[in-house]
């Protein structure tokens, strides 16, 4: 594995604004460009906040059926009704603002957060910052755009109601983490007749502050005035508390959804180890050998040698505090059965015969993924945040490298000996339901981390 010798460190800074703001700032000096991520408390969880946080008018608990749920797409209805107008700018001329200056910004909510990025050449960073601040600080928030945002969040219902791997992948993060945890940004049928204008001011008015939030800039930029820069746009902003995000609830078990289709799409789940652990990056040098490109176990093993599907692959996914690594396969209802089999095996068997060059390969892939970054403002300033709010540091890449480096096939054997899965939580959705009892039943002497 080559060393990243080519670009010299480039060193990170991080001060804490008296708002309870986090900058966390990388100079890149060889770049053209340069970009933000800003990352704040308005994420999916907030919708039903915890029971020290929600007010008289917010209820503390979402409904037992979900297609009840008046809340859901809250989040995502406030992310795109505060970039319809803030500051001085209406809708069309906040737009045309970013475009003159070649900004490429973009906002979406996610499980626990907010977030709001954009890349620009490194000359627009300084009114970018100010344009940010007019949407984060002062949306117009237009009663009159309301059913037009609204109608967006339906278009993505319906296409998720239209996609099996979408409603079959939403269902399982919902088994995975519970239903508050693992709830999804899209609405639904009662919360679009029920979200009004009020509730989307009270939502921005709770989650939308300073405190906790993190903004990451890396780029090209004038570093002694950068501090001062964001100082003045969202240095004096509200302050606030971040309400934290509710423990996970998983529901053990599978679930099938019966589908009229020619096609059988498996979706697996199991718990594992968030960002930040001591073993992270060993527990994910083992998904990467089982599904980190075409040379991967899942590809070769199940796809390639067997033809038992046409799409296999499996991820790690973190949050504070909890890790899991989710999974997919997709094949035709005669080879379900086995695929589903046959995939969790190399998944439970990983250690009795991985080799020094597949570990040695994900290294690589790794250090193509690290050299690529250096080459990209945004996608560094979405990583410094990322750290930021996992692990309340920021890992630079050369001690990354030096962490990926020192792993030894011997580590990731004796890891994945002692916890390999023995119980997963399965959810399929074609014509036929399989039988998935020795997947997601505990096995006897399971361990419990």
């Amino acid at each position: 594995m080559t060393a990243l010798s080519t670009l010299a460190p480039s060193r990170i800074e991080r001060r804490v604004l008296s708002n309870g703001l986090t900058l966390v700032w990388q100079p890149m000096p060889w770049l053209r460009t340069a970009a933000y991520t800003l990352w704040l408390p308005g994420g999916y969880v907030a919708e039903y906040p915890l029971s020290s946080q929600a007010s008289t008018e917010s209820p503390a608990e979402s409904p037992a059926d979900p297609e009840q749920d008046e809340r859901a797409g809250l989040a995502s209805l406030v992310c795109e009704m505060i970039q319809r107008g803030a500051g001085g700018y209406s809708s069309r001329q906040l737009v045309a603002a970013e475009d003159n200056l070649g900004i490429d910004a973009s906002g979406s909510a996610s499980i626990s957060t907010a977030s709001f990025s954009a890349s620009m050449p490194a000359e627009s960073l300084p009114e970018a910052i100010g344009l940010l601040a007019d949407v984060v600080r002062r949306p117009h928030l237009p009663a009159d755009q309301l059913e037009d945002a609204k109608l967006m969040l339906r278009q993505e219902m319906l296409a998720c109601r239209d996609e099996p791997v979408q409603r079959l992948m939403r269902r399982l993060r919902e088994r995975q983490y519970g239903r508050r945890l693992g709830r999804s940004g899209l609405a639904t049928p009662a919360s679009l007749a029920a979200l009004s204008i009020d509730d989307v001011r009270d939502f921005y008015t709770n989650q939308y502050h300073a405190g906790g939030s993190i903004l990451a800039v890396a780029g090209r930029f004038d570093e002694d005035a950068l501090p001062d820069q964001i100082e003045q746009a969202l240095g004096d902003w509200k302050g606030g508390r971040w309400p934290g995000q509710p423990d996970a609830a998983p529901e053990d078990g599978a679930e099938h959804l019966e589908i009229a289709t020619s096609q059988t799409h498996i979706g697996f789940a199991f718990d594992s180890i968030p960002y930040g652990h001591p073993d992270y990056f060993v527990m994910r040098a083992g998904i990467g050998i089982l599904s980190d490109g075409m040379s991967s176990r899942l590809f070769d093993r199940v796809r390639e040698q067997r033809g038992l599907c046409y799409s296999v692959w499996a991820s790690t996914h973190s949050l504070p505090c909890v890790g899991s690594v989710f999974g997919y396969a997709g094949t035709t209802p005669p080879r379900a059965q086995e695929t589903l089999d046959v995939t969790l095996h190399e998944i439970q068997h990983l250690a009795d015969d991985v080799r020094t060059e597949e570990l040695e390969r994900w290294k690589t892939r790794i250090q193509s993924s690290l050299i690529m970054e250096q080459e990209s403002a945004g996608s560094r300033a979405g990583s410094l945040a990322a750290d930021q709010f996992q692990i309340g540091e920021v890992l630079p890449t050369e001690r990354l490298e030096e962490m990926i480096e020192s792993i030894t096939l011997q580590q990731v054997v004796d890891y994945w000996r002692e916890h390999a899965p023995q119980r997963f939580r399965v959810v399929t959705a074609g014509p036929e339901s399989l039988r998935t009892e020795s997947a997601t039943e505990p096995t006897q002497g399971e361990s419990r981390r």
